[in-house]
């Protein structure tokens, strides 16, 4: 199996910035495209920033210009700097394979104030 260990959030006022990280251990040698995804409470899982393993990137529209993908292939990371965070970018934040997803991991809570 391949686990997902997410951290690096917290509580923030809005406008702040918080980096996530997603830790991929176990049964895997490399990372596929990864994204991160979200789930505020009530809504529905969303999917929030993609990385290729040639590092290509791409937004949802919602968190475009704000947050930053990125990937360090040897550590197997994923991480996800989040700046000018808006209330509305409180939600439990997962990372997973685009792709033939692995199990979820807890994620981590990133709450934002006003």
């Amino acid at each position: 199996q391949v686990q997902l260990v997410e951290s690096g959030g917290g509580l923030v006022q809005a406008g702040g910035s918080l980096r996530l990280s997603c830790a991929a251990s176990g049964s895997i040698f490399r990372l596929d495209a990864m994204a991160w995804y979200r789930q505020a409470p009530g809504k529905q899982r969303e999917w929030v920033a993609t990385i290729t393993s040639g590092l290509l990137t791409n937004y949802a529209d919602s968190v475009k210009g704000r947050f930053t993908i990125s990937r360090d292939d040897a550590k197997k990371m994923v991480y996800l700097q989040m700046n000018s965070l808006k209330p509305d970018d409180t939600a439990v934040y997962y990372c997973n394979k685009i792709f033939n997803r692995y199990s979820w991991g807890q994620g981590t809570q990133v709450t934002v104030s006003s």
